[in-house]
């Protein structure tokens, strides 16, 4: 499993941008008012705009997996929950 994804829900994407490029020196990969991308290793930082569901500041992370079934099986039997 890798760690492919951190998703920040923000409530002002330009302002978010201007944070994680010009103040922590973050290299964008691309900017609209929908999803941003930084460049930043193996793992991309994506901004989206907060919502009812993911309020400003809230994370969610996105992982790859070589068998999205097996994984599903593995850890629902685990006690994972899937929404």
């Amino acid at each position: 499993m890798k760690l492919t994804y951190a998703i920040k829900y923000v409530d002002d994407m330009s302002r978010a941008v201007k944070f994680y490029r010009d103040v922590l020196g973050l290299p964008l990969k691309f900017e609209s008012p929908e999803w941003s991308e930084f460049a930043t290793g193996e793992t991309t930082l994506a901004l989206h705009p907060s919502s009812k569901k993911n309020a400003p500041g809230s994370v969610e992370l996105g992982f790859t997996v070589p068998d999205i079934a097996k994984f599903h099986h593995d850890v629902s039997a685990k006690g994972v929950y899937f929404s």
